[in-house]
C-alpha cells in the first residue's frame, strides 16, 4: 500500500474529514486532497505534521502493519 493510500485509510479510521485535516495543517483542502490521491508528493516534514494531526506514529505510513500506540506507565513498582 502506498503512503497516500495509508494516509486516507488512517484518516478515515480516525473519523476525520479531509477538511478538518487540511484546516489543522493550514493548507487548502484541494492541496490535501491531492496528497491523498497521490497527485502531490508529501515531504517528510509535512508527513510529520500530518501524523501529529492524526495522532499516529509516522512509521505507520511506511510499514505494512499498523502499530497501535499505547500509553506507558513509567512508574516504578516494587517487586520485593
Amino acid at each position: 500500500m502506498k503512503v497516500n493510500e495509508k494516509l486516507r485509510n488512517i484518516r478515515k479510521s480516525k473519523g476525520m474529514t479531509q477538511k478538518f485535516v487540511a484546516q489543522e495543517l493550514n493548507v487548502p483542502i484541494a492541496t490535501y486532497n491531492s496528497y491523498e490521491l497521490g497527485r502531490r508528493k508529501i515531504h517528510v516534514e509535512l508527513l510529520k505534521d500530518i501524523a501529529n494531526v492524526l495522532n499516529e506514529p509516522i512509521q505507520n505510513f511506511f510499514v505494512n502493519k499498523i502499530y497501535e500506540t499505547k500509553n506507558c506507565d513509567n512508574s516504578k513498582t516494587n517487586t520485593a
